[in-house]
């Protein structure tokens, strides 16, 4: 595990908060984990939504790409969900259950990068998709 304290990494305050450990991280991928609490802003009826599915993806790259930036001693910055491609969800999560997010960048050209991102939950496929981050970096 690379941290627990994921605020450092990422430009996201409470409430909106969708990951809480970053645990692994280098230029291509990134592995985070979020545990769904039933205060969640995404939970409704002891589910977790799709929307919050979507963000948790997005806050795992947010989290990866902010910890590469602070190995460069660069400033974290931050980024927008540009787009969303094939995104397939094949069951809800619920309230306590716990999410492990991968992602693999599949390209970046300037600001703009595109990712495959998968959600699992006790080694169950969640949901998955490719989704573009405009990134406001100036790398």
């Amino acid at each position: 595990m690379i941290t627990e304290n994921i605020l450092q990494y990422i430009p996201q305050r409470p409430p909106f908060v969708m990951v809480d450990a970053l645990l692994y991280a280098d230029v291509e991928k990134a592995t985070a984990n979020l545990t769904i609490t039933s205060d969640n802003i995404f939970s409704e009826d002891d589910f977790f939504s799709e929307a919050g599915l979507l963000e948790n993806i997005a806050q795992t790259v947010a989290a990866g790409n902010g910890y590469n930036q602070q190995q460069a001693n660069k400033e974290v910055s931050g980024g927008y969900i540009a787009g969303v491609k094939n995104f397939r969800v094949f069951f809800l999560p619920k309230v306590k259950d716990v999410l492990t997010t991968d992602i693999v960048i599949t390209e970046k050209i300037f600001n703009m990068t595109t990712i495959a991102g998968k959600i699992f939950c006790n080694n169950e496929l969640v949901a998955q998709c490719e989704m573009k981050i405009f990134s406001n970096s100036n790398d």
